[in-house]
């Protein structure tokens, strides 16, 4: 199981805790340090679309208008933390955020 996030997000570390706590082995791979490839970004994207982008974070509000209506590929090679976190990829499924159902489908 591979976590992709930031170090400093509270949402990352919590599900990175609970899932370690339940037994999982987990990989963190903080997205700043090891930035995701063109190929990974295309494969969120095709499986997330527009939901991939954080549109509530303080890195969003401050682009620009022209880079908020720019596609989401677009914005995520520019500001890779723009990314919604936790993704969190359990062998071939894929899941975005740490919400009660990610929770339930990962700790069972």
């Amino acid at each position: 199981m591979i976590l992709y996030g930031i170090p400093t997000c509270d949402t990352c570390k919590k599900a990175l805790k609970a899932l370690e706590a339940a037994g999982r082995d987990v990989t963190f791979r903080d997205i700043r340090a090891e930035p995701l490839s063109e190929a990974e970004w295309s494969e969120l994207i095709a499986e997330f679309g527009t939901n991939l982008v954080n549109t509530k974070s303080t890195t969003w509000r401050g682009l620009s208008d022209w880079m908020k209506h720019s596609e989401a590929d677009a914005q995520l090679a520019a500001h890779p933390t723009l990314m919604k976190r936790p993704v969190i990829r359990d062998e071939d499924r894929l899941y975005l955020g740490w919400d009660e159902d990610v929770q339930a489908a990962l700790l069972g």
